[in-house]
C-alpha cells in the first residue's frame, strides 16, 4: 500500500532544501531550462515545487516491462508540436526526477523517436533508444534529483493492445486519416509520444504545451492555462498516472459550460460529432449527481474530448469518448460518458498501485453506472441485482475471479462486472447511508493516492466497524457467485 500523505509531501519537501510544497505561482519552468547540479543541500527552488508528484514505484507483477521501481518521477513538462502534413511529433520533455536508488544510468519507456539532444541538469549526456527504452548514460544518487531533458522527433507508431476485448484498438499515439493525432493507454502506451516511467505507482505533476498549425486544436489532459498563438496549454497540479494522460491534435470544435461549484467544463468535438453535444451537455447534471452520492468532484476542470475509437478512456480532467462507442445510441452513450466520469473519483483521483487491481477501479466506476441507471432510466433494484448475479456467473466461468486477471486478457468484463457485484453486496449489507458515507470516505480520505486490495478491505472494516473481509475475499477470490448475503443484523 503506498498514500501520498501530508507527512510524505512534508518529507520530501524537507529533502528538497526545506521548501515549501506547494506548486509555484506563474508558468512552470519552461521546457529544456534545466539549472546546474548541486548538492542535496542547495537544490534549486524549482525541485520542491513537485514534492506533491512524489511516488514510491513498485515493479507491475502483469507488465514488469513496462515502468521502473528506480526513479520516481516528480514531474514532467512536455513541450510538443505536431505537423499533420508532415505526420511528425517534435517534442521537448523535461522531467524532474527523483532517483529511488543509486545507478549508472536512467532507465524510461519511450518509442523509436530520432533524439535530438539529451541533458542531465544541464550537461550534456548520452541517450540511446532501443527495445522501446530510453536509456541515459548518466550516473545518479538516491534522493538527489536530477533534470533530465530530452529533445526528439519522429512518426508516431502504436503498440499492442494485450486484451481479446472486442473494443481493441492499438494503444498510444493513434494517427487518423486527416493527419490528426490522439491516444488511450491504458494499461500502457504513454511512451509512444513521450519518455515517461510508465507504471501507475509513479504518478506525477504535469505541464504541457501542444503546437499546431493554424486553424487546428492542440488538446491535453489537465486544466486549461490558456492559449498563445497556436500554442495550447495545460497543467496538472496535482499527480496524474501517465495512463490517464491524454493528447488529441485536430480541427476540433470548443463547447463550455460550468459545472459543481463553477467548475469550468470544456468539450472538444469535430463538426461529425456535433450529434453527440447533447449527452456531452449531460455533464454537470452527471457530476451534479455524483457529487451528492461521492463528494466533491476531485478536481478543479472537467470536459470530454471526441476521437476515431471504439471505446472510452478516464483520461484525467478530460475524458477521451471515441464516436465509435458514441454510435452504439444515445442511453448507452450517456451511460459510458457517465461510467468515465465515475472514474474521476475513482481511478484518477483514488488510483490503483499495480494493474492486479484493476477491479479496484472499474468495479466501482460500473456500480456507479448501474446505480445512475437505476436513477435514471427506470432500472429497478431488483433488476440490478439478477443482471449483477447473471453475469457475474458468466464472467466468471469465462475470465475466473477478478483479482486473479491474465496478462493476455486485460480489461476483461470480469473486473468489471464482478467488482461490481461484490460492492452491491457491500451496499445491500449496509444500507445507503452506511453505504455512501463508506464511498464517499474512501475518495475522500485518500485523495491522490495509490491503494491496493489490503488497503481497501482495511478502509472498508475500519469505516464500518464490521469484518467485511470475508464477504470481499470470497467476491474477488471465488470462481463461483458467491451465495447472496442480507442486511446487517441491527446493531452491526
Amino acid at each position: 500500500m503506498r498514500h501520498r500523505s501530508g507527512v510524505a509531501v512534508l518529507a520530501l519537501a524537507a529533502l528538497l532544501a526545506g521548501c515549501t510544497a506547494d506548486p509555484p505561482a506563474g508558468p512552470a519552468e519552461p521546457a529544456g531550462s534545466a539549472g546546474p547540479s548541486a548538492s542535496p543541500a542547495a537544490l534549486p527552488d524549482p525541485y520542491a515545487a513537485w514534492a506533491a508528484g512524489r511516488s514510491t514505484p513498485v515493479v507491475d507483477p502483469l507488465y514488469p516491462k513496462h515502468g521502473t521501481d528506480a526513479l520516481d518521477v516528480l514531474h514532467y513538462g512536455l513541450d510538443l508540436s505536431w505537423s499533420p502534413t508532415r505526420r511528425t511529433l517534435t517534442g521537448t520533455a523535461t522531467l524532474h526526477i527523483r532517483p529511488v536508488r543509486d545507478a549508472e544510468a536512467m532507465t524510461l519507456d519511450f518509442k523509436p523517436y530520432a533524439l535530438d539532444g539529451v541533458t542531465v541538469d544541464g550537461a550534456a549526456a548520452q541517450g540511446t533508444v532501443t527495445a522501446e527504452k530510453l536509456v541515459v548514460e548518466s550516473p545518479v544518487k538516491a534522493d538527489v534529483p536530477v533534470t533530465l531533458v530530452v529533445r526528439y522527433h519522429g512518426k508516431p507508431s502504436t503498440t499492442e493492445f494485450p486484451t481479446k476485448r472486442g473494443d481493441t484498438h492499438p494503444l498510444g499515439l493513434t494517427v487518423d486519416a486527416e493527419g490528426g493525432i490522439w491516444t488511450m493507454q491504458e494499461p500502457y502506451g504513454a511512451f509512444t509520444w513521450y519518455p515517461v516511467n510508465e507504471h501507475p505507482s509513479d504518478e506525477a505533476l504535469y505541464d504541457i504545451a501542444v503546437t499546431v498549425p493554424k486553424g487546428w486544436s492542440g488538446i491535453a489532459s489537465g486544466t486549461p492555462v490558456g492559449q498563445q498563438g497556436n500554442t495550447f496549454r495545460y497543467r496538472s497540479t496535482v499527480p496524474v498516472a501517465s495512463y490517464v494522460t491524454t493528447l488529441a491534435v485536430g480541427r476540433y470544435k470548443k463547447a463550455t459550460a460550468a459545472g459543481p461549484r463553477g467548475i469550468p467544463i470544456t468539450y472538444w468535438y469535430r463538426s461529425a460529432d456535433a450529434k453527440y453535444l447533447p449527452v456531452l451537455k449531460k455533464t454537470p447534471q452527471m457530476l451534479d449527481w455524483m457529487e451528492t452520492k461521492f463528494g466533491p468532484y476531485p478536481f478543479d476542470s472537467a470536459g470530454a474530448v471526441m476521437v476515431d475509437s471504439p471505446s472510452a478512456m478516464e483520461t484525467q480532467q478530460l475524458i477521451t469518448l471515441g464516436s465509435g462507442m458514441a454510435e452504439r445510441g444515445t442511453e448507452s452513450f450517456q451511460k459510458n460518458t457517465l461510467h468515465e466520469y465515475a472514474h474521476q473519483w475513482f481511478g484518477d483521483a483514488v488510483t490503483l498501485t499495480d494493474w492486479r487491481d484493476m477491479w479496484l477501479n472499474e468495479g466501482w466506476a460500473l456500480y456507479v453506472q448501474q446505480l445512475y441507471s437505476r436513477d435514471t432510466f427506470g432500472f429497478t433494484e431488483a433488476d440490478l441485482v439478477r443482471s449483477s448475479r447473471e453475469l457475474d456467473g458468466v464472467y466468471r466461468k469465462q475470465y475466473g475471479p477478478p483479482a486473479d486477471p491474465k496478462p493476455a486478457e486485460f480489461g476483461a468484463t470480469n473486473v468489471y462486472t464482478c467488482g461490481a457485484a461484490m460492492l452491491r453486496q457491500l451496499h445491500q449489507a449496509l444500507g445507503d447511508e452506511r453505504f455512501f458515507e463508506l464511498a464517499r470516505g474512501w475518495v475522500q480520505e485518500n485523495l491522490h493516492t495509490q491503494q491496493t486490495r489490503a488497503s481497501f478491505t482495511a478502509y472498508v472494516n475500519k469505516k464500518t466497524g464490521h469484518d467485511f473481509t470475508a464477504l470481499i475475499d470470497a467476491w474477488l477470490d471465488s470462481p463461483t457467485t458467491p451465495p447472496e448475503t442480507g442486511p446487517l443484523p441491527a446493531g452491526q
